[in-house]
């Protein structure tokens, strides 16, 4: 099979969900923010279906748009880097895959600070009690966000550590790591989807 590597949004993203350029500018995304979402998807199917040369050429679209398009702080670049060493490695090429891996770990360390100015999404409320609930009590509602994104970003930071070279990619990660996130993925576009994308399609195993 075939794998095409293109930078049209149209073609990078799945058909069953598609957003407008106007959604995107409205949520503050550009082009290059679901287009990694299906990179990285994209490097994870070809792990499953044993093509190590798509996944390769995935995974390295997946870190070109991380490294050009998002801030160094960005966990999207930390999971970009150890999946383009992972999938190096599947490929049985050569190269520095024990920097790649430092450098995701020093990344998702960084994390922090992004993590620090995510917004907490608004949830669609069944009355307008609830509503008024949230709104009136938002910091106690993100203080339990911010305790799920840490916990998200401590989990990615440990198996991304737990790395080393050589280290192999299995297909049943990325399988589990494909369910997950299409398990999970919220349908919006906002911080959280952002960093379950990271945490979601990074392709190292659960660390020990």
């Amino acid at each position: 099979m075939s794998c095409t590597i293109t930078n049209t949004l149209s073609e990078r993203i799945s058909v069953a969900e598609t957003w407008s350029a106007t959604e995107l500018l409205s949520a503050g995304w550009t082009e290059s923010d679901p287009a990694w979402e299906a990179a990285a998807e994209g490097a994870a199917e070809a792990i499953v279906r044993n093509d190590a040369t798509c996944a390769k050429d995935e995974a390295g679209h997946a870190l070109q748009l991380a490294r050009s398009d998002f801030d160094p702080s960005d966990p999207r670049l930390g999971t970009s880097l150890a999946n383009y060493g992972l999938c190096l490695r599947f490929a049985r090429d050569a190269g520095s895959h024990e920097a790649l891996f430092r450098e995701a770990h020093d990344v998702w360390r960084r994390a922090d600070a992004w993590i620090a100015r995510m917004d907490a999404p608004r949830v669609a409320r069944s009355s307008l009690f609830h509503m008024r609930m949230e709104t009136r009590h938002r910091e106690i509602y993100r203080e339990r966000w911010l305790k799920r994104w840490k916990e998200m970003a401590d989990e990615a930071t440990a198996r991304v550590a737990a790395l080393s070279d050589p280290a192999d990619i299995q297909a049943s990660t990325a399988t589990d790591a494909l369910a997950r996130w299409r398990r999970e993925c919220p349908a919006m576009l906002n911080d959280t989807r952002k960093l379950m994308a990271a945490a979601f399609l990074l392709l190292a195993p659960p660390a020990a």
